[in-house]
């Protein structure tokens, strides 16, 4: 698999005036990849994943598992992990540190190793997102967690069921559980579970592995815990982020774009926000269709978990508010950083004004470019589409473009297939 290992001074070149058409297919999804690969430390023997996505993140997360023992192949969109009888449970080591979805084997070790060390994770400047809810869930099922040199670290007799409630329906507290929970003894009930797509992946990766759970995709998953897990293959969900980023790039210069290897109901509000701001919505039953014949009209937005509209779509929704008719209102309810991206769109010309976790957007004709900085994934791929949105012929400069390596598969290519002129330089 291709990986480009974040060169920090790379940068792209985005020449405004483009209409984006064409047709696009999105791999599997960043949010669940990564997930599903520390999941499969929970079955001695090879699991196989397919259609997993050419991001930066799945050789990291190869590092991760291999310095754990596992021995990982990553070709073409396929990852074979080889999980051995003996795993180590520490996960102390740099690969860990460099982005935050390596927390997500603390509840794996837990479970097969009955210790886990797990260094706390670096990753998106998006705000703290402490480790809580992770750690109260085990201790429910009987380990004992506490903080120590920089590490969450996990110890247990033997995990037990116990009933949980999360404060918050946490994505990532709601994975760790749920592969604590598979090899416990006796039943966990996980209330006001996450309900993301992702969650419903990893639950039918784990049932394909034996595990017994039910309610997966609602407030409350009942795990029924089994002696222990099969390695099998599974293939990864489509990425529904990447997918409603296309269909912003759309909307937002007036083009024309097909996506195909996703399942609309995944990001039915974000589509039905675009039919409001009059574009032209289709939907398959394995992808849609986002036409945009005029300027978009200013819609309100507020990020909620699933099924509400996704935070990781903000940076896309604020961009095409600053290119439509009248005011927008984006209220971000999940990460309380996020808005960085503003002070960049600002700099592109962008009227906007933020007011504690409200943002407010005049909308204008066109913007113009500036040079600007990448604070996480998501912000660089709003900041690429902004670009396009620039006078015919201006040229905006996006830094720090590693971020959007670590999320979007060929990104340049794409956008550049679809119309675009984007280059990349170092």
């Amino acid at each position: 698999m291709w990986f480009r290992g974040g060169v920090a001074n790379e940068r792209f070149l985005v020449k405004g005036g483009a209409r984006l058409n064409g047709q696009v297919r999105v791999a599997g999804a960043k949010n669940s990849v990564l997930k599903l690969m520390a999941a499969a430390l929970l079955a001695e023997g090879t699991t196989v994943l397919t259609n997993c996505p050419a991001i930066d993140d799945v050789p990291l997360m190869q590092k991760v598992l291999e310095g754990l023992g596992c021995t990982v192949e990553n070709e073409g969109d396929t990852v074979r992990i080889h999980t051995p009888a003996e795993l180590s449970w520490k996960a102390d080591f740099d690969a860990v540190r460099q982005f935050r979805a390596s927390v997500c084997v603390l509840g794996p070790l837990t479970s097969r190793c009955r210790k886990a060390v797990v260094a706390l994770p670096g990753g998106d400047a998006i705000g703290s997102r402490p480790l809580d809810m992770h750690q109260a869930g085990l201790e429910t099922l009987g380990a004992r967690t506490y903080i120590h040199h920089g590490c969450v670290v996990a110890e247990t007799g033997g995990l037990r069921g116990g009933h949980i409630k999360l404060d918050f329906p946490s994505v990532g507290a709601t994975e760790n559980i749920l592969t604590a929970a598979v090899l416990a003894d006796g039943q966990t009930v996980l209330d006001n579970a996450a309900r993301e797509p992702e969650i419903v992946d990893l639950c039918n990766m784990l049932i394909e592995m034996g595990a017994r759970i039910t309610g997966a995709g609602s407030n409350t998953i009942t795990v029924d815990g089994v002696d222990k897990l099969e390695p099998i293959t599974h293939e990864v969900v489509g990425d529904r982020i990447v997918a409603g980023t296309w269909a912003y790039a759309a909307a937002m210069t007036r083009g024309d774009i097909t996506v195909g290897g996703i399942n609309p109901s995944h990001l039915h509000l974000a589509l039905e926000k675009l039919k409001n701001a009059g574009a032209q919505v289709e939907t398959f039953p394995t992808g849609f269709r986002v036409r945009m014949d005029r300027r978009a009209h200013s819609v309100n937005y507020q990020t909620l978990p699933f099924p509400g509209f996704p935070t990781d779509l903000q940076p896309m929704a604020i961009a095409l508010a600053s290119v439509s008719e009248g005011v927008s209102v984006l209220t971000e309810n999940v990460f309380e950083s996020r808005f960085r991206f503003v002070d960049e769109m600002i700099r592109l010309g962008a009227e906007a004004t933020i007011d504690g976790h409200h943002v407010m957007i005049h909308g204008k004709e066109r913007l113009s470019s500036a040079p600007v900085w990448s604070s996480d994934i998501r912000a660089g791929a709003g900041l690429v589409l902004a670009g396009l949105c620039t006078e015919p012929g201006d040229v905006t400069e996006v830094h720090d473009v590693f971020h959007v390596d670590r999320g979007y598969p060929d990104f340049v290519e794409t956008l550049n297939a679809l119309g675009a002129e984007v280059e990349r330089i170092s």
